[in-house]
């Protein structure tokens, strides 16, 4: 037996299909998986199949035909093909996210591309695909074309082909954004945006914290954040969070030690900050608090906001160690900070007016 690949397109209507597989059964051709990628022209059906070495190209085709199957393109496999497309994806995916610059090879794997080239634009072309010739938009800045001799592109590998792109360029971006933080003890820790999959290592920075630790952090009291909660901090639709990690004691895993949220309302950000007992009072809160007002004064933020307990003397001085004014508004045991980022026009506002390294 010979493992070939078969591409026919069949009219995308009731029972077609069968009739396509029936003639193929007849010639003792057995079907090991199938795909079906619905085009304007019809269905086009993408068959790994099993067939008795008697069987040549040219009968294959034949069987396909008198099945009702057109532009048919055959060839052989090799017993890697036996592998799923989601997990050929799934896999291919894995590699980008350790070595996003394998993004051509990749591509070239996918879809069996002859060639894949990177263009740093392309004035003048449509991205998408025609024939046998596919154009996909890197979000980093021009485009990957490709090529093959045959079959002609699905819209189904256009999608597939520019998702592991996008895929590619989300894990540049994100290692450009992370930082190696040096604190003044010497300490290094690694500084990120977060994203819903460190929910995990959020949830053990909390359980990490003393009861006191997240009851300063969200006030009103000191239960664990529900995980859907924690998602929507760490991915917030206005904002940013980020999240600093530690090495932990068997030298090669990382630990979530502080989580730093900016959370974006109006023209104004709420800010808050959680640190683990062991890393507070290094400066850590306080480099997080200087990331974060970076950031808001680039988005065009007019003030920030924290809501902090009076009592809270750490988080009061990583405050005023931003050598920034603030006004403070007191209810009781808790006090609202508001840190102007913009020269605003003079208002009058109650309050105590708090000057840097009162």
């Amino acid at each position: 037996m010979t493992l070939w690949r078969i591409r026919a397109t069949v009219d995308d209507r009731p029972g077609y299909l069968s009739v396509l597989t029936a003639s193929l059964a007849l010639r003792g051709v057995n079907i090991l998986t199938v795909q079906v990628q619905p085009t304007e022209h019809g269905a086009v059906d993408d068959f790994l199949v099993d067939a008795p070495d008697a069987l040549d190209e040219a009968e294959l085709i034949a069987a396909v035909e008198r099945g009702r199957g057109r532009d048919c393109w055959v060839a052989r496999s090799e017993a890697r093909g036996l592998a799923d497309q989601p997990t050929r994806v799934l896999g291919l995916a894995t590699r980008l996210v350790r070595d996003p610059d394998a993004t051509g090879e990749a591509l070239r794997t996918l879809l069996g591309a002859d060639s894949v080239s990177w263009r740093p634009a392309s004035i003048g072309l449509d991205r998408g695909i025609v024939g046998a010739s596919m154009l996909l938009a890197d979000p980093a800045g021009g485009s990957f074309a490709l090529r093959r001799a045959a079959p002609a592109f699905t819209p189904a590998e256009y999608a597939r082909a520019q998702a592991l792109v996008e895929l590619a360029a989300t894990v540049v971006r994100r290692a450009a954004e992370q930082v190696t933080l040096v604190l003044p003890d010497g300490a290094e820790l690694t500084v990120r945006p977060a994203c819903a999959d460190d929910v995990a290592g959020v949830l053990e920075l909390h359980e990490g914290c003393s009861a006191r630790s997240r009851h300063r952090r969200y006030l009103g009291g000191a239960a664990l954040p529900q995980p859907a909660r924690l998602r929507r901090l760490l991915e917030p639709s206005r904002g940013l969070t980020l999240i600093a990690s530690a090495p932990a004691s068997d030298g090669v895993a990382e630990s979530v030690v502080a989580m730093a949220n900016l959370l974006g309302e109006g023209d104004e950000a709420e800010v808050a900050l959680l640190v683990r007992d062991d890393w507070q009072r290094r400066g850590l809160g306080s480099a997080l608090l200087r990331r974060l007002v970076g950031h808001a004064d680039r988005a065009g933020y007019a003030a920030l906001l924290l809501h902090v307990q009076a009592e809270n003397t750490p988080m009061l001085r990583t405050l005023r160690r931003l050598d920034r004014p603030s006004v403070a508004e007191r209810d009781g045991a808790l006090l609202t900070l508001t840190v102007p980022l913009a020269v605003p026009a003079p208002v009058e506002r109650k309050g105590t007016f708090l000057t840097p390294g009162a």
